[in-house]
């Protein structure tokens, strides 16, 4: 899908690293202190402070939760100086609030943003199964196969046997099965206690530790994953994953078809698409805040699909001259 407003000619991907730099910065001050709570009252804080100064028109379409029930960021929610740009926005101040206050690796702050009713998100369901791979592979997977189909497709794809490839899965007891199965067809397994957003971007990008993510995990983490993998040419597919009969019974009430298969396209559908994240706590995507005396270190992702660029920064904070209502 075309913008209908004319395409986004300012690269807003650098803006929005400032905005998961604060985020993570504002997070890291309790790494390992044991309170989730507080890591994403404080990312949650920075992250809307300076989402509010960017001369955009925003929207949130994924946020901390529906109005009544977040005080800030909340789906639907309008966020920006309210001129320039009328684009919709997905959040998620710190994916791995749990590793963040367990002092675990992995943690990261992110944000998408691409144009105006371009972003779909399937919130009648809270988990959705996912298959997510690179460039190479990514017109050979798909969901409705077994797991040895699409490995075997996708070591073919990537040529290399099925024994080098090596699958990234949340560790949760729903995935038994998959584990099972994945072994069986001789691929290898990482498991991952949390932060399926990073992983998924893991999965995507080409030369990196893992060649694709498998399992179910949650719908707002798919809609902001699928932006980054839109960014680098890979390949996201998802189903609902109804969590009971009740779920799903009340989905197909509603008229949604619950066995509907969506692809990146179908959850970003343009190529005006920016991505940025930030590490909080350091893992295989991203080195996490690194505190120094007066200030600290930063590594940060920048996304623009329709130049395909994609920016690693690292950036230094003087905390003598930076604002500090931005991260606290």
């Amino acid at each position: 899908m075309k913008n209908p407003r004319g395409p986004i000619e300012r690269n807003i991907a650098l803006e929005l690293v400032r905005v998961t730099e604060t985020a993570a910065l504002a997070a890291a001050q309790y790494l390992g202190k044991g309170d989730k709570n507080l890591v994403d009252g404080a990312a949650v804080d920075a992250m809307r402070f300076t989402l509010g100064n960017i001369e955009m028109d925003g929207i949130v379409v994924i946020g901390e939760g529906e109005k009544d029930h977040a005080p800030m960021l909340y789906i639907g929610e309008k966020i920006g100086k309210g001129s320039g740009l009328e684009v919709d926005i997905a959040v998620d101040p710190v994916d791995g609030t749990t590793l963040t206050s367990k002092g675990l690796p992995g943690a990261i702050s992110t944000v998408a943003l691409s144009a105006r009713g371009t972003m779909n998100y399937p919130k009648q369901f809270h988990y959705m199964n996912k298959i997510v791979t690179g460039i190479e592979a990514k017109d050979v997977i798909d969901i409705r196969a077994t797991v040895e189909e699409n490995l075997k497709a996708i070591a073919k794809a990537k040529k290399k046997p099925i024994s080098e490839i090596t699958v990234v899965v949340l560790d949760r007891p729903r995935h038994e099965q998959l584990l099972t199965d994945i072994r069986n067809a001789g691929a290898r397994v990482k498991l991952i206690s949390d932060g399926d957003v990073a992983a998924s971007i893991e999965a995507a990008m080409p030369n990196r530790e893992v060649d694709v993510l498998m399992g179910v995990g949650g719908t707002p983490e798919a809609v902001l994953s699928a932006a980054a993998i839109h960014c680098v040419g890979g390949m996201i597919q998802c189903m609902a994953w109804p969590r009971n009969k009740s779920e799903r019974d009340a989905a197909v009430k509603k008229g949604i078809d619950v066995d509907k298969i969506y692809k990146t396209n179908d959850l970003i559908d343009c190529d005006d698409v920016f991505f940025a994240a930030t590490g909080v706590s350091t893992g295989e995507l991203l080195k996490g805040v690194r505190y120094f005396s007066g200030g600290a270190q930063t590594q940060s992702l920048a996304m623009r699909c329709k130049s395909g660029t994609i920016r690693w920064i690292d950036s230094y904070h003087n905390f003598k001259q930076l604002d500090k209502r931005k991260f606290r």
